[in-house]
């Protein structure tokens, strides 16, 4: 109709935003352009189509109980698929020790390997691997020369980080998800890393730690003690037990080369009534310690992916709207100025408290990577909790020096201290000053990939935990001339590419022209395009496609204003 003033056309109605939503939500068409727009209560816990949600207080008392009941049995799968999540991983864990604990007695009883820093290193992640355990590494390593030990604790630290990786991969469904944890999981590993590579040489030529641990110690009147209660064992005990039980003495034999031809799975001939008692799955099979490894692993690592996924489908459906924006700002939150730099340190405290709880920093770290996935806990919060397990866990390697014999009291402590000062000099070294935090900004990067190409992350799985460490044990033992002669070349071009790269996108006029950007190199050299069509023509299924970003539902307890300035 004509403009009452001009007589033109009349200009267009204003955008009426409500009714936009309700459009996004399936809902157009229901309300009356002239009518108020409904209070916020009334779209709280709707569903993406239907009428508008109903506020609380119009819910009937069956629909409240249903919603009540819903809750309830979320809660109980969480906690119940956590419980698995955590009994699997110790089966997991045995089944590795039942695979490799003959491997881990040849390595730990070899004198000549043990002397080598490099070889040290790299045993420490491969048997940490293997076990899948770094308490029952820590533990093995304390019954060592305090010299031989110091290269193994650094490589166990970094040998424990795999679990979080491997926990990252069950997210890889979704490109965001994946995103996110495989970031929160790749920090860890990458903070290890950096610690060992910079404190492993520093070691060998000046011995800090060992004289810091050596000095303490000789100010200390240490008497021989027991150990703590283990409250995640006591939890787990009951169902792991009736699975499968493996002689501790006969594992710590054969890891410190006093090995027998004894089965490290606990067998029992005596009365009716001990048996009884003590059974479990395996207590009378006449299978091989091999056999019942490959079945343990097998079976572990299924109910462990199904506990996974289970657990992060539910956290997606709890942790939504007004729910995940509460949990997110209590967990994120900082304290206010001037003392907002107390946040991390606080979140070191509670990471470090809540793995000496539960004696194990793996399982730790494998429940904070699904809630980074989610969204509910930022890279930056998971970084300092991450930071505090790996001082939390030091405390399983004291203890058990604390119950070593009196003959060996003294230099089992002083390992447990080197644990304990070589992860404070990582915090020391990459979060005391911000600026060092290399390791968040390294995570995204690592995270930004697998988004593009899930194939990254098996690569760094193989090379970060089993190619590269078996390359350098290899060289290791073929002399330090040759270590240095093979290794120092291509370390050397990835700290110039990591120096010049810096450069480009901050001081590009410092550089030379040409090298102010890399498109003079091939395409191969400076894409992972080329390499990603190599990969799907290898593997044609989808495993190794990129993952897809799921369309995210439409809640209308979700913010209308967002939803409005969205595009239909």
């Amino acid at each position: 109709m004509p403009h009452p003033l001009t007589g033109g056309p009349a200009p267009p109605a204003p955008l009426d935003t409500v009714g936009l939503v309700d459009q996004r939500l399936g809902n157009a068409g229901t309300r009356d352009p002239g009518s108020q727009p409904p209070p916020a209560g009334a779209r709280e816990g709707g569903t993406r189509q239907g009428p508008p949600c109903p506020v609380s207080s119009e819910l009937s008392a069956a629909g409240r109980a249903l919603r009540v009941l819903t809750g309830f049995l979320k809660a109980c799968g969480l906690l119940g698929g956590l419980y698995l999540f955590i009994c699997s991983l110790d089966i997991l864990s045995s089944a590795f020790q039942l695979l490799g604990s003959k491997v881990t007695g040849d390595i730990f009883k070899d004198n000549v390997v043990l002397s080598n820093p490099v070889a040290g290193l790299v045993i420490g992640v491969l048997v940490t691997v293997l076990v899948q355990s770094s308490s029952t590494s820590s533990s093995i390593v304390v019954m060592l020369t305090v010299r031989a030990s110091v290269p193994i604790i650094m490589g166990v630290n970094v040998g424990t980080s795999i679990t979080s990786t491997l926990v990252s991969m069950a997210q890889s469904g979704d490109r965001d998800e994946f995103r996110r944890a495989f970031g929160g999981s790749a920090v860890h590993g990458i903070f290890n890393w950096l610690t060992a590579l910079v404190l492993l040489p520093l070691e060998s030529a000046a011995a800090p730690l060992e004289r810091l641990s050596a000095l303490i110690l000789g100010a200390a009147n240490l008497q021989p003690g027991g150990h703590a209660p283990d409250i995640l064992k006591v939890l787990t005990q009951p169902l792991t037990h009736l699975i499968v039980q493996l002689d501790a003495d006969v594992l710590m034999g054969s890891a410190t080369g006093n090995a027998t031809n004894r089965s490290l799975i606990k067998r029992w001939c005596g009365t009716r009534e001990q048996t009884v008692r003590r059974r479990h799955l395996f207590a009378g099979t006449a299978l091989a310690d091999l056999a019942v490894g490959l079945i343990l692993l097998a079976a572990s690592l299924l109910v462990l992916c199904s506990c996974l996924v289970l657990i992060v489908k539910l956290l997606n459906s709890t942790l939504r709207g007004r729910v995940a924006q509460a949990v997110r700002t209590v967990i994120n939150a900082d304290f206010p100025r001037p003392f907002g730099w107390l946040s991390g340190y606080l979140a070191m405290l509670v990471g470090a408290g809540l793995t000496f709880v539960l004696q194990s920093s793996s399982v730790f770290t494998a429940a904070i990577v699904p809630l980074i996935g989610v969204g509910v806990i930022s890279l930056e919060r998971a970084y300092p909790l991450f930071l505090g397990s790996n001082t939390g866990t030091t405390t399983t390697a004291l203890l058990a020096a604390l119950a070593s014999p009196s003959d060996m009291l003294l230099s089992a402590v002083q390992v447990a201290l080197i644990h304990f000062f070589f992860n404070l000099a990582g915090i020391l070294l990459w979060y005391l000053v911000p600026f060092l935090r290399l390791p968040i900004p390294l995570a995204k990067h690592f995270g930004n990939l697998t988004a593009s190409y899930r194939w990254v992350a098996v690569a760094y799985l193989l090379l970060c935990f089993l190619l590269l460490p078996l390359a350098a044990f290899g060289l290791s033992l073929a002399g330090g001339a040759v270590l240095a002669a093979v290794g120092a070349p291509p370390v050397v071009l990835l700290l110039l590419f990591a120096l010049v790269t810096v450069l480009q996108r901050h001081r590009p006029a410092w550089l030379p022209r040409r090298l102010r950007s890399w498109a003079w190199l091939p395409l191969w050299l400076r894409s992972l395009e080329p390499w990603d069509l190599l990969v799907r023509r290898c593997c044609p299924c989808k495993a190794c496609s990129p993952p897809q970003a799921v369309a995210k539902e439409a809640h209308c307890y979700e913010n209308p204003q967002v939803l409005a300035s969205q595009q239909l």
